[in-house]
């Protein structure tokens, strides 16, 4: 007896700029220093006059590229994850078929799979970029530190097929879906909880 699962293929179009999640190791821009203390004649006197409680996160968050070496994608692993953090939230909505799962961690790993390792976005245009102010409490006080991510912008989209193989208790094209829907208010990658990376979806 063939084992039994669902496949569903879909387009997901964000509506909102997506951030990329990769670590990279370019100059990151100086303006954040200059604005600050824009009279100071070395770096490390700019850095003095922020104080420490003001600091540079060095760096910058990218996309990885396809084989070109030019066109930015989503690995499957952050579908998944996307999967993962959906259901966390969902699980304590009345109603939701996400609160029906226990060990939904598990399930997600061992029975959702995203077919395509590498996902390209499509329709991006022009890579951007998005600087913010992230603030911490620290035992020094409050920390700014500037993150500094690659961005593709709304109207991007990326096409993948999702994989479920048959559970005995929940009915995981259903979840899915829901999960999917989740993503209007909720979407993926880095910076989300400010609404970046929301999308909507569709079967194709």
């Amino acid at each position: 007896m063939a084992i039994q699962k669902d496949k569903l293929t879909v387009r997901v179009t964000f509506f909102e700029e997506v951030l990329g999640t990769c670590a990279n190791d370019p100059e990151i821009h100086d303006n954040f220093i200059a604005h600050n203390a824009p009279d100071a004649p070395s770096r490390a006197e700019e850095i003095e006059a922020l104080g420490t409680g003001e600091v540079i996160e060095r760096g910058m968050t990218v996309f990885p590229r396809m084989e070109d070496k030019l066109t930015p994608f989503i690995w499957d692993y952050q579908i998944k994850g996307f999967f993962k953090d959906s259901c966390s939230a969902l699980r304590s909505v009345q109603g939701s078929e996400s609160k029906k799962i226990k060990a939904y961690k598990k399930v997600i790993d061992g029975n959702i799979f995203v077919s395509e390792r590498k996902i390209p976005f499509q329709n991006y245009g022009r890579i951007g970029d998005c600087q913010r102010p992230l603030r911490g409490q620290t035992a020094q006080g409050e920390r700014i530190a500037l993150a500094h991510s690659e961005t593709v912008p709304a109207g991007t989209f990326v096409e993948f097929t999702i994989v479920c193989y048959k559970h005995e208790k929940y009915d995981l094209p259903a979840v899915v879906k829901e999960w999917l829907d989740f993503g209007e208010m909720r979407g993926m990658l880095q910076w989300r909880n400010s609404g970046k990376g929301r999308f909507h979806w569709e079967e194709i």
